[in-house]
C-alpha cells in the first residue's frame, strides 16, 4: 500500500537554526551571545517573505543531508520502545505537556517505522503488532503519572525478550525518558554490560538535560542519545532512529534466512485462521503448512516460517541502496524551466518596486547526476522520503 505523502507547513525556530549551521565547539551556553533577530532581513520593499523562505527551504534541505554510501545494514529489526511513565513526564516545557506529546510522536513514530521497515518487529508495553501499539498508546493518555522510573528495570525486562531473537535480526531499544534520576534495584553498570555482551543497541532522547549514564549506554552499546530543544527537534530525533542502523562487527557474519511467500486467498464460506482462532473470509495461506493467516509480514503460528510478501522486502532494499543526495544548481547553470517531476516553473529572479534585479539565495533546482534531470525542493524532499526511486532515472531506464 502507498503511502500517502502531506505537505506540511514547517515550524522555524531562528534560534534552533543558528545553532545548527554555527560550528559547535561546547555546551550552547557556553558559546558566545547571539542576536537572533539580526537573520530576519527585510528586502527593498521591506517584506520578511523572502527571508521565511529561506528558512524554510533550509530546513527542507538540511533533512536531505544523509550518509549515501552503500554499506551493510541489517533490514530485519527487532525494536523494544519503552517510555518514561514517571512524575517528570508531567512537566508541561514542551506544550501540551511531555507525556502527552511523547504518546503522539509515538503513534507517528510507529506507524513511520513500520512503513520504513515492514520485515521488523516493535514492541512497546508487550505487543508486537502495529495496531495494537498505537490502540495502546491512545489508552495511556488518560493514565496518571507518578513516582521514579527505574531504568534499570526497563533494561532487564527488554533484554529478556529480546535474547530469544535470531542471530540474523538486530536487537534495540529505544528510550524515551524525561527523568533525570533512576531508581534501580542493582548495580545497571552490570546491566550494560550484559547489554553489550548481547550486541543489543540502545538509543536514548532525553526530555529533560544530559544525564551522565545514559550517555556512558548509548556509547557502549554503539547507540544514539540526543537531548530535545523543542517540539520540532525532539520529532526530528526520534525520526532518526527509523532508518536500520550499519550492521557490527559482531554481525557481519552472512547468513541465509528461510523465508515463504504466501498466495492470497479468499472464500465465499469464513474459516479459521491459525493467528487469532477467529472465523474470517479472506487471507493468506502459509507456503510450507497451509495455515490461514490474517496479516503480513509476520512468523506462520503452526511452522514458525517467516512470512513476507515481495512488496515488503522491495521497501526494505532502498535502505541497502540509497539514492545519491541531488546537487544544489548554483543560477549561473540554471537553465531549466520547470521541475521534471511536477512540472512546476522554477523561480526566477525577481523584479523590486526599484527596479532592480533580485534573486533568491538558491535557484530552487536540484540536480540528478545520473539522470542529469532537474527537481524542485518539495520533489527532492518527496523522492528521498517516500517513493526512494528517482522519475528521472525510472524514465530512462523504461525508455531503453
Amino acid at each position: 500500500m502507498s503511502k500517502q505523502y502531506k505537505q506540511t507547513e514547517e515550524y522555524i525556530d531562528v534560534d534552533d537554526e543558528i545553532q545548527n549551521t554555527a560550528q559547535q565547539t561546547g555546551y550552547s551556553w557556553e558559546e558566545e551571545y547571539k542576536r537572533s533577530w539580526d537573520v530576519l532581513q527585510e528586502d527593498e520593499d521591506g517584506s520578511l517573505k523572502r527571508t521565511v523562505e529561506n528558512l524554510q527551504h533550509r530546513m527542507k534541505r538540511k533533512k536531505l543531508f544523509r550518509d549515501t554510501s552503500t554499506i551493510r545494514r541489517g533490514i530485519i529489526r527487532h525494536m523494544f520502545l519503552i517510555i518514561d511513565l514517571s512524575e517528570a513526564m508531567m512537566e508541561k516545557d514542551l506544550r501540551p505537556s511531555r507525556l502527552e506529546l511523547t504518546l503522539s510522536y509515538a503513534e507517528q513514530f510507529i506507524l513511520e517505522y513500520f512503513d520504513q521497515n515492514p520485515i521488523s518487529q516493535l514492541a512497546s508495553l508487550l505487543l508486537c503488532n502495529p495496531m495494537d501499539n498505537i490502540r495502546v498508546l491512545k489508552n495511556k493518555k488518560n493514565t496518571d503519572t507518578d513516582g521514579e522510573p527505574s531504568l534499570q528495570n526497563s533494561l532487564q525486562m527488554a533484554r529478556s525478550t529480546l535474547i530469544h531473537v535470531p542471530a540474523h535480526g538486530s536487537r534495540e531499544m529505544l528510550i524515551i525518558m524525561g527523568s533525570l534520576t533512576t531508581c534501580d534495584p542493582g548495580d545497571i553498570y552490570d546491566t550494560i554490560d550484559s547489554l553489550v555482551s548481547e550486541n543489543i543497541r540502545v538509543s536514548v532522547v532525553g526530555l529533560a538535560a544530559e544525564v551522565q549514564i545514559c550517555k556512558l549506554m548509548c556509547k557502549k552499546t554503539k547507540g544514539t542519545y540526543g537531548v530535545v530543544l523543542n517540539e520540532a527537534h525532539f520529532k526530528d530525533l526520534l525520526f532518526e532512529i527509523i532508518p536500520p542502523p550499519p550492521v557490527s562487527a559482531a554481525q557481519n557474519k552472512a547468513e541465509l534466512v528461510i523465508m515463504g511467500f504466501p498466495s492470497s486467498v479468499t472464500d465465499s464460506m469464513p474459516s479459521l485462521c491459525a493467528c487469532h482462532s477467529k472465523p474470517t473470509t479472506s487471507g493468506y495461506i502459509c507456503a510450507r503448512c497451509n495455515s490461514k493467516i490474517c496479516d503480513l509480514p509476520t512468523d506462520c503460528p503452526v511452522c514458525e516460517l517467516t512470512l513476507v510478501s515481495s512488496p515488503h522486502l522491495a521497501r526494505s532494499y532502498h535502505h541497502l541502496f540509497p539514492i545519491d543526495n541531488f546537487v544544489e544548481v548554483p543560477w549561473n547553470s540554471a537553465f531549466a524551466t520547470h521541475c521534471f517531476s511536477c512540472q512546476m516553473p522554477f523561480p526566477n529572479p525577481t523584479s523590486t518596486s526599484l527596479g532592480a534585479r533580485v534573486a533568491p539565495d538558491t535557484s530552487g533546482r536540484y540536480k540528478c547526476n545520473k539522470c542529469n534531470q532537474y527537481f524542485c525542493i518539495d520533489c527532492d524532499v518527496f523522492v528521498h522520503e517516500v517513493i526512494h526511486n528517482c522519475p528521472g532515472c525510472l524514465a530512462t531506464t523504461s525508455s531503453h
